[in-house]
């Protein structure tokens, strides 16, 4: 890969995959901080799967008094999910050569899914629904949609009907679950298929989440792909 593009961990499920899954960390993780998420889920058999796990950027973080740690954007102690924060745009230039990579590989975008936790899956959102081409999923865990002000006119119909999950802890202390609503509704509202969870969980993963995007997985990836 070139020096600017991101480093990942690249984990397959089998020879040839048919499927891509990029999904991306929260704020101060790495990219081995979802390296079990294969053997997590139950992936339907025989449907060889690349998840590619790449690193966010080092950077300071307002909300951590400017410490400098792996981020895909700057967050401050308030969220204005209107407003596209610093770095984001950037981060999603980063994405998008991924999702160019796997398609070079053989994987066409519609069996591409994206996807990440918290900061990872706001870029998720704020890509995926931005892209031109149709993915295969979209996946946000205890996030939210940033950047809303503009979503008007830069969403994009190509994902208009794409899948997404979201799922959030009722107890979140880091990302309030009024956040994750009022991007659900948004979306909602917008005619997008999302699908919806909640658990009496804090800023975290718990099995049943982990059972619900299992399930819903298995009704993407599907052999042969649907066109």
């Amino acid at each position: 890969m070139a020096d600017n593009d991101p480093q990942v961990l690249e984990l397959e499920t089998g020879p040839d995959p048919m499927y891509s899954i990029i999904f991306l960390h929260g704020l101060g993780a790495d990219c081995h901080d979802f390296e079990s998420l294969p053997n997590m889920l139950d992936l339907p058999v025989g449907i060889p799967i690349r998840f590619v796990l790449p690193d966010a950027p080092m950077r300071p973080i307002t909300i951590n008094n400017g410490m400098v740690m792996r981020g895909w954007y700057d967050i401050g102690f308030d969220i204005d999910r209107g407003l596209c924060p610093d770095g984001l745009e950037d981060s999603a230039r980063m994405i998008r050569t991924l999702l160019d990579r796997e398609e070079q590989r053989g994987v066409a975008a519609e069996r591409i899914l994206l996807g990440g936790f918290s900061q990872g899956g706001a870029v998720s959102l704020y890509l995926g629904l931005r892209y031109e081409k149709t993915l295969g999923g979209i996946i946000g865990l205890s996030t939210y949609m940033p950047a809303t002000q503009l979503f008007a006119v830069e969403s994009h119909r190509a994902n208009q009907h794409t899948p997404i999950f979201l799922a959030h802890g009722l107890h979140d202390p880091v990302l309030a679950l009024q956040l994750a609503e009022s991007s659900r509704d948004l979306l909602s509202e917008q005619g997008y298929a999302v699908n919806w969870h909640t658990y009496p969980m804090p800023h975290s993963l718990c099995q049943e989440e982990v059972t619900d995007l299992s399930a819903w997985l298995g009704r993407i990836l599907t052999e042969p792909p649907s066109a």
